[in-house]
């Protein structure tokens, strides 16, 4: 009896093994042209780790062995010619490396494949600002849908406003960004007892889901789906 369950349970974690990889097909909904990227913070790096994606098209990035992947997944607005100083989100070059540092303010989408045996796990973050709409929507069963897509720069607070040249604002910083004090970067005195706060509960009211600062309830934004699903990211959904 101890062997067949042994057995079974071999079976079963080869079968996890070797599912196919992960794939996000990305799409563009916006109207005007975008640029994904993908950072990795565990695992193989994706197929793509950057790209130009024009509005209304889409692009798939297959992410292999998926029991190792976790990263992160946004999209760079107002880029130059070749994806590089990005008024949001900016990553130093059209292909972001493994090391590099997201400017903010950017929507980032958290992603823990097989983060346990069998399960992945996802989430939106406005920890580091806001600057597209997203949804993430989940091809497995049993799956929950997340999402962001209220555009939060349509009445982002005058503190925490990035504007361009026109004075329009395309992008909406966090309160730690913006004025780098404890009480919003949850540091200091506020490492431990961190709260929320004026500024975070603005981003909370427009994305109920999505994490709100560094503390936020991470119950009320984490969904789970079986490893092996794929994921369909789209932008101003």
């Amino acid at each position: 009896m101890t062997f067949r369950i042994l057995f079974t349970l071999i079976l079963v974690t080869s079968s996890i093994l070797d599912c196919e990889a992960t794939t996000f097909t990305i799409t563009n909904n916006c109207q005007y042209t975008i640029w994904p990227a993908t950072l990795t913070i565990h695992g193989n790096t994706p197929s793509l780790s950057g790209f130009e994606l024009a509005s209304h098209k889409s692009q798939t990035v297959v992410s292999e062995r998926p029991w190792t992947w976790e990263g992160k997944i946004w999209a760079r607005t107002y880029c130059n010619y070749a994806g590089t100083g990005c008024s949001t989100g900016d990553c130093g070059n059209l292909n972001c490396s493994n090391d590099a540092t997201i400017t903010p303010p950017a929507t980032i989408i958290l992603f823990n494949i097989n983060v346990d045996v069998g399960k992945d796990e996802y989430a939106i973050s406005l920890v580091d600002g806001f600057n597209l709409p997203v949804r993430v929507f989940p091809k497995g069963s049993g799956c929950l849908e997340t999402n962001c897509p209220v555009d939060a720069n349509a009445v982002c607070p005058n503190a925490l406003a990035v504007r361009n040249d026109s004075n329009a604002i395309i992008g909406c910083k966090s309160a730690c960004d913006a004025l780098n004090q404890p009480q919003y970067c949850c540091t200091g005195a506020y490492a431990k007892n961190c709260k929320p706060t004026n500024y975070s509960e603005y981003f909370k009211s427009k994305c109920p889901h999505a994490l709100s600062y560094p503390k936020d309830d991470r119950s009320n934004c984490f969904f789970t789906c079986p490893t092996g699903s794929d994921y369909i990211i789209t932008f101003c959904p």
